[in-house]
């Protein structure tokens, strides 16, 4: 026979100070995330591409033909991810995302196969301070504002090509990617003029997911209010000069200017449903589409939700880059 189980003590509050400090330190400085797999392993091939940001950062990616093919992809991927993915089933990253259940690999070379094969060149580059790009802006994580002038680097780069500057070019871009297109339209509006459509798998607001996190790490509800994350905000200006207000995806996507299919996890952990919601329903454009990936509370199932699932995402990209 066995007693009534004993509560686990309340967090106390050093011990919440600890977590916001540990958050605004991890914007200081990212962990990055290796590029674990080539195009090669699936067969394709491909060129390995330097080239500058719009302000002049050094850029490392793959350029991946389809022979014949004038249409291009420009891929860009979620936060602390790489080109090629994150690998969710070593250490430490394992450690990092088990809790929320996304302690598994993700690898993206399936995706380039799945372009490439219907027809697609594609053009995949490490975002800065991620990969095996520079290092930029002390290091810090910017949450698309900075990354935003890396999405304008590969138009450039794309538009300079002797082989790719005439293609027609769509873009899909993940998570941090999403949201670094966003801010790009935004503060560059007249580098997308050309660009046929988006595809933006799971943007997120800043504030959001790490309120999520901070309700994984054990941080009672009723602490997680708008008094802690000020203060939260507060520490993560004073380590990156950004705080969580100017981190406005919901905002930027007011400013997009192509076809954009979202889609999203729909019972993610890391998110609630309502701000993805919001971020689609402030896009102007009226070709758009939000899908909402069912059965999982996995984020990490949404960034393979295309190599699952091609048909929707080829279909949005056959319609507006014929």
């Amino acid at each position: 026979m066995t007693g009534p189980a004993v509560p686990e003590p309340a967090m106390t509050g050093e011990q919440i100070v600890a977590i916001l400090q540990g958050v605004a330190d991890s914007f200081g400085h990212q962990r990055r995330s290796p590029v674990m797999h080539t195009p090669a392993e699936a067969g394709l091939d491909y060129e390995d591409v330097t080239f500058p940001s719009r302000d002049g950062v050094p850029l490392e990616g793959w350029y991946i033909p389809a022979a014949g093919a004038g249409k291009l992809i420009i891929a860009n991927h979620p936060s602390g991810f790489s080109r090629s993915g994150l690998p969710g089933h070593l250490e430490p990253w394992k450690s990092m995302w088990d809790p929320s259940g996304n302690g598994f690999e993700v690898n993206f070379v399936p995706d380039y196969k799945i372009l490439h094969d219907a027809g697609y060149n594609v053009l995949a580059c490490d975002l800065r301070n991620h990969g095996l790009s520079a290092a930029a802006n002390g290091g810090i994580a910017s949450s698309g504002i900075f990354e935003a002038r890396d999405v304008v680097g590969s138009l450039q780069y794309a538009r300079g090509r002797a082989d790719t500057r005439d293609m027609t070019i769509g873009l899909f871009s993940r998570c941090l990617g999403c949201n670094s297109t966003f801010a790009a339209m935004t503060q560059f509006p007249e580098a997308f003029k050309d660009v046929r459509c988006l595809v933006a798998p799971q943007p997120v607001t800043t504030r959001t997911i790490i309120e999520r996190q901070l309700a994984l790490a054990g941080v009672p509800a009723d602490r997680i209010d708008d008094q802690l994350m000020s203060d939260l905000s507060r520490r993560i200006l004073l380590t990156t000069s950004i705080g969580l207000p100017q981190r406005a995806p919901m905002q930027w996507a007011r400013n997009v200017s192509a076809p954009t299919f979202l889609y999203q996890v729909h019972d993610d952990v890391l998110t609630r449903p309502s701000d993805v919601q919001g971020i689609f329903d402030s896009i102007p454009v009226t070709e758009k589409k939000l899908h909402w990936v069912q059965g999982t509370t996995r984020r990490w199932d949404g960034y393979l939700e295309f190599q699952r699932r091609p048909e929707p995402v080829l279909e949005w990209f056959a319609s507006y880059m014929a």
